[in-house]
């Protein structure tokens, strides 16, 4: 509009310069429509504004109205879910109601059955109460009993006046009640002496018993009616009987004093004849009889002879084995079996974990190694602070858990009981090792931190030669490592080895779990040897006694045998 009003003007002054106030007309026009031109610009920006304003609103109702289709279609699969959620809930009442409707059908079934009950209870009630007034009766005869029975007693002693009747009732006594006196040993309770053999009044069992050297007998606590100097062979009925009931073997003197007339008929016994007329059907008790038939014949004392089966309980104890001291008590194992223990008496006497037979056998072992010491093993830290193999060796079970305190794992430490870990096992064996005492523990396989201070801490335990020797077995070709959960099974003959029973040698069938061919190690300071199941097992008349010392040891060999 501007560039055309302009032209217009120049064309009108150059064709028509007459026209002065027509021009002015003009120009007030023109200013006129200028004014107007600019309220008319600022109209358009106001406008303009206005509408960007209105667009900007115009996108913002948009997405809201994007944002409430969204929350809409959000509800509307919200309520499906709540719909199906419903049904479910529908259906989960209506077989709860199904439940309940059994329930209380069950219920009332109950509430019968309850009447019946309460009745039976009743006839019961009444039942025990009978009961109770027999047991009053009992007692009261049994009252009575006892008061015939001092009545009668004293009226004894009144006419046993005579010097002849006297002197007869000491013998019967000297022979039959007491024919054996004891000497006292010195215990780990301390303070006991030599007891007089003619004091009457010592009582089997009556000393509390301890880990250490029990009230053993020994072969010259015997009295003048049991000679030593006099054969066994020429023993009397009763001096058997006497002798067997010192061994632990009471239970069979009844028989066998129906069966025996001297010593002579235990030595021509078999096994078989044991078992036939003493009826000792316990293979170990039979065992243990020709084990003792065989050192009252040879004359010969042994240290191990002083251990009786009670000092083995302790022992078990002592070796962390104590779940098996009823078994062992049972069988009467004492020291001197123990010597000669196969691995089917330990089957027989259900020891059927192969880490428990490793531990018996190192325990065996250390025994070897001390003389059958009853105090060999140490049940509590001494002043050593880097105590040397040859210490660790003689270590209790009690004592290796000192040792987890010690080493901070005391946490660790109670999960040792019963599982036959002592210092014997850690150092004889080779298979044994920081792993097998982290399982043992119960350490979990991902504190690896643990596990790796438990091996620093074994390491130190056991030696720079005891390491090694342990990591060149377990590389050495054919080994099976050692778990905590691996079962000893009794060996089985196979058909074609039936034909070769009657040419093998007695001894050749003994399997004797103590190893006992033994090397000398100059670190350790006393016969060790590695106590591995695997290769073959050393004989009897292999052990490491001295010959010349007065075994028979044919006759061991023999004893072992039949009584397997």
């Amino acid at each position: 509009l501007l560039p055309l009003i302009s032209r217009y003007k120049i064309l009108h002054k150059f064709f028509n310069p007459q026209l002065g106030p027509v021009n002015l007309s003009y120009q007030d026009r023109l200013s006129r429509l200028e004014g107007d031109k600019q309220s008319l610009i600022l109209q358009v920006s106001v406008l303009t504004d206005q509408v960007e304003a209105q667009g900007v609103k115009i996108s913002d109702l948009e997405s809201s109205l994007v944002e409430h289709q969204q929350k809409l279609n959000s509800t509307e699969e919200m309520l499906q879910q709540e719909l199906l959620h419903r049904t479910s809930l529908e259906n989960q009442k209506l077989s709860l109601m199904g439940e309940v409707s059994y329930l209380k059908l069950t219920l009332a079934d109950m509430e019968g059955r309850q009447g019946q009950g309460a009745e039976k209870q009743h006839k019961a009630e009444g039942l025990f109460k009978e009961l109770r007034i027999l047991k009053d009766k009992v007692e009261q005869l049994e009252d009575q009993k006892l008061q015939y029975e001092k009545k009668l007693k004293t009226t004894k002693v009144k006419e046993n006046t005579d010097f002849l009747d006297e002197r007869r009732f000491q013998i019967f006594i000297q022979r039959f009640v007491y024919p054996h006196p004891y000497r006292l040993r010195r215990t780990q309770s301390g303070g006991l002496q030599a007891m007089d053999p003619d004091v009457s009044q010592f009582r089997r069992g009556g000393l509390r018993a301890t880990a250490g050297p029990r009230l053993t007998r020994t072969l010259e606590s015997y009295d003048s009616a049991r000679d030593m100097n006099i054969p066994f062979s020429q023993w009397t009925r009763e001096q058997v009987c006497g002798w067997l009931e010192d061994y632990g073997l009471g239970q069979y003197v009844s028989l066998t004093r129906q069966w025996v007339e001297n010593g002579q008929t235990l030595l021509s016994a078999t096994p078989q004849d044991f078992e036939k007329e003493m009826g000792m059907k316990n293979p170990l008790h039979r065992k243990k009889l020709q084990l003792a038939l065989s050192a009252v014949t040879t004359k010969v004392v042994e240290k191990s002879s002083e251990l009786d089966h009670i000092w083995v309980t302790r022992w078990l104890d002592d070796i962390g084995l104590p779940q098996y001291k009823d078994q062992f008590h049972e069988a009467r194992v004492d020291g001197r079996m123990i010597q000669y223990l196969t691995v089917n008496d330990l089957l027989t006497l259900k020891v059927t974990s192969q880490l428990h037979h490793l531990s018996i056998k190192c325990a065996i072992h250390v025994l070897h190694a001390n003389k059958f010491n009853p105090n060999c093993l140490r049940r509590r830290p001494g002043e050593e602070k880097q105590p040397s193999p040859s210490e660790v060796v003689q270590w209790s079970n009690h004592r290796v858990m000192e040792w987890l305190r010690a080493v901070d794992l005391a946490e660790y430490a109670p999960n040792l009981r019963g599982s036959g870990v002592h210092g014997g096992l850690i150092i004889l064996e080779p298979r044994f090792s920081s792993e097998t005492l982290a399982l043992l523990l119960n350490i979990p396989p991902q504190k690896t931190l643990l596990r790796r201070h438990l091996a620093t801490a074994f390491s130190a335990l056991v030696g720079t030669q005891g390491m090694q020797e342990k990591r060149e077995y377990g590389n050495a070709t054919g080994h099976v490592p050692l778990t905590t959960t691996a079962k000893v099974k009794p060996k089985k003959l196979g058909f074609t080895q039936f034909s070769h029973l009657r040419k093998r040698k007695p001894d050749e069938s003994a399997d004797y779990i103590c190893p006992t061919d033994w090397s000398t190690d100059s670190e350790w300071g006393f016969p060790i040897t590695f106590c591995s199941t695997q290769g073959p097992q050393p004989q009897l008349g292999q052990t490491g006694w001295k010959a010349g010392e007065g075994w028979d040891k044919n006759v061991i060999k023999n004893i072992a045998t039949n009584s397997n």
